[in-house]
């Protein structure tokens, strides 16, 4: 794969005892040294019109004077730096670059997968929240759809807690289709099944809420069932993933159980669906906060794209994932 990259976004300090550390990018690097293929790209950053193009233009400027005056606690989640502004756009560029990159033809082994921070997908319109300033997957998807390279954009969330801030962003929209599988009750309490949508956005929002536990099974059961029914009948013209790896049974502050092998399973599946439909794929850095178990999940979907075949799931769904799903295809009609 071809990674997005920039030391800029390892000047985003939120301090020792915080979770999303630049630790995270270099756990990734070290991990990605290990294995055959592995290309760097850096890419320019955002600029604020971009940013602005998905946030409310008084919030971005708040930010920019926040971090100017040095930073501090936006809440009791959310840190800055004064350096936290320049990471933010060079990360926000960064997923602008994988998507752009995608729709110029990189794919297989040249698939792009962005490596920014701050993270992206609980950033709303109008505020910062979830260890996210800008949001990511939004700002590239919108960039996409203002140049004219696309007309029709799917963001497939499978970080463990529901990117809220993505789906505000869009929930109104027909031209951008949200679909997220996630821990029910995590933070930040978002993403019921019944959240489809509003106004000309009525059916472009398709959340999978599985309860804690929820294994391989479980979540291969949803992604094969809902999520790639779903984006066969969208038809996107850019496929973009909002890849955290906080799902993971090792990860720290999930109750999911999702296995390495597991995240190789998934990234199968949308390998495999981008190449029968000719749709561009294009990943994008999320949560995940066990190094080890991260940068084990990155090299994982590296490896699928470099031939590598993980193992398929062990066992079976449970039924309350199996009775979810047939809800779900139900109220998206998508079949029973």
């Amino acid at each position: 794969m071809r990674f997005g990259y920039t030391e800029t976004c390892l000047d985003h300090d939120t301090g020792t005892r915080h979770p999303e550390t630049a630790d995270r990018l270099r756990a990734i690097r070290r991990g990605l040294a290990k294995k055959y293929g592995v290309e760097y790209v850096d890419a320019e950053p955002a600029s604020v019109e971009a940013v602005e193009a998905v946030h409310d233009p008084e919030y971005v400027e708040e930010v920019r004077e926040f971090c100017a005056e040095g930073g501090g606690n936006w809440d009791p989640d959310t840190v800055a730096v004064e350096a936290t502004w320049d990471a933010a756009l060079a990360s926000a560029g960064l997923a602008q670059w994988a998507a752009e990159a995608a729709l110029s033809g990189d794919d297989g082994r040249e698939t792009p997968f962005s490596l920014g921070r701050p993270p992206g997908h609980h950033a709303v319109s109008d505020d910062a929240m979830g260890f996210c300033f800008f949001n990511n997957a939004a700002v590239a998807a919108q960039a996409t759809l203002d140049a004219g390279t696309t007309e029709s954009v799917a963001i497939f969330d499978w970080d463990v807690h529901h990117g809220n801030g993505t789906q505000e962003i869009f929930e109104d929209r027909g031209d951008v289709l949200y679909l997220s599988i996630h821990e029910q009750g995590l933070y930040p309490g978002t993403g019921e099944g019944d959240e489809t949508g509003e106004g000309p956005g009525e059916g472009t929002t398709l959340n999978a809420p599985l309860v804690a536990g929820a294994d391989d099974a479980d979540y291969r059961h949803a992604l094969d069932r809902l999520i790639v029914p779903a984006l066969a009948r969208f038809d996107p013209d850019l496929l973009i993933v909002s890849a955290g790896f906080d799902a993971h049974r090792h990860d720290p502050i999930s109750r999911m159980r999702v296995s390495t092998d597991g995240y190789g399973s998934f990234t199968l599946a949308l390998r495999e669906f981008s190449e029968e439909t000719d749709i561009p794929l294009a990943f994008v850095l999320e949560g995940g906060y066990g190094l080890d178990t991260l940068s084990d999940g990155v090299a994982m979907v590296h490896e699928v794209f470099d031939g590598h075949e993980p193992l398929e799931p062990d066992g079976e769904p449970t039924d309350a994932t199996r009775d979810l799903v047939d809800e779900l295809r139900e109220r998206h009609g998508l079949g029973s």
